[in-house]
């Protein structure tokens, strides 16, 4: 008791109930979907407040191009392709050992979000497309886990807490899934502070949730665009869908869609990843052998990658591969039959 008391003493100052509400936080677990921009921002507060247990999910490495906005990474991360989900872990580990992290290399989809999300008080949004929230959304009423949403874009962002028979959930706000070409990162990109302001408001909403002061939940969505000073708040409970299929009707029609996350687009990216159904137990070494005829290749622990004519193929040891250099989900599918196997 006394590491705690000195590890987090002005925190415990502010706590409504002192040393209980942190007693109440390090039992807790949650769940961050996406390390990357809000993700490492998210994490880095979780973990510094000291959260019982905190999950990593995600399927990307590290690149030089996130290190602008991606707060736990450096340029060592980004020379070692480190996945993001370990090169996070590294950072948070040395921040605060008290905490349990778990990193999961894996792309969250409907095999397996059940499992990796079950037994967390909470679920955080640091994910960059709306198919993966949609997902999340249907676990959560599924499962009956809060979730906090965000998302950023240029120097705007939006955020909101779901929580089971409580809110409205995602499908409420957002009843069908969005089409066509939307505006991302990569195509008009995105300021960093703004990606600190919203991660910092996910992050208060959580605390609040997870220490159990239900007085102050917020229950507006929060819209701002940081560059032009506007700031609205949304009444997030007037979108209550009395017929929505999901939160009213109970069907999870993307948790039950396994077959699309076969093969998805990057956002943004030039860059396809190829996942198998079942997952693979990909020996390096064996590969290396036969990938090296072919072109250069680098072995990390987690990840085999090769420049492969145009394309830069990542590898990893559950048989999930990233295409870079193409949108084209044919030329992934035949890449992955040609090197990988069916």
């Amino acid at each position: 008791m006394d590491k705690i008391n000195d590890k987090y003493s002005r925190q415990l100052l502010f706590w409504p109930e002192g040393k209980e509400s942190q007693i109440k936080l390090r039992k807790k677990v949650v769940t961050i979907i996406g390390i990357g921009a809000l993700g490492t921002a998210l994490a880095n507060h979780l973990v510094r407040a000291g959260v019982g247990e905190v999950r990593l999910v995600d399927r990307d490495f590290v690149e030089e191009s996130n290190l602008q906005r991606q707060m736990l990474f450096d340029e060592k991360d980004a020379l070692e392709h480190l996945p993001k989900a370990v090169a996070a872990h590294n950072k948070l580990t040395a921040i605060n050992s008290l905490v349990k992290i778990r990193s999961y290399i894996e792309d969250i989809n409907a095999s397996n979000i059940e499992d990796i999300v079950e037994g967390s008080h909470l679920i955080l949004d640091g994910t960059d497309n709306m198919m993966t929230r949609y997902l999340i959304n249907d676990v959560s009423v599924k499962l009956n886990i809060p979730w906090i949403y965000g998302g950023v874009v240029h120097s705007r962002g939006m955020t909101t807490t779901i929580i089971p028979n409580k809110t409205p959930c995602f499908r409420c706000l957002f009843p069908d899934v969005e089409t066509g070409h939307a505006e991302t990162c990569d195509t008009v990109g995105v300021l960093s502070t703004v990606v600190h302001v919203i991660a910092s408001y996910q992050a208060t909403e959580a605390l609040k949730l997870l220490i159990e002061d239900h007085s102050f939940i917020r229950e507006e969505m929060i819209q701002l665009d940081i560059w032009k000073n506007d700031f609205d708040l949304f009444p997030f409970q007037l979108s209550f869908n009395h017929d929505c299929p999901c939160c009213q009707k109970s069907d999870f029609k993307f948790l039950s869609n396994v077959s699309t996350n076969l093969v998805s687009s990057l956002c943004g990216r030039n860059a396809i990843q190829v996942t198998p159904i079942n997952s693979k137990e990909i020996t390096f070494s064996d590969f290396h052998k036969k990938w090296a005829k072919l072109g250069s290749v680098k072995q990390t622990p987690y990840l085999l990658r090769l420049t492969y004519e145009e394309y830069h193929l990542s590898l990893f040891k559950n048989g999930r591969l990233l295409v870079q250099g193409t949108s084209d989900i044919t030329i992934a599918r035949r890449l992955y039959s040609t090197l990988v196997g069916d």
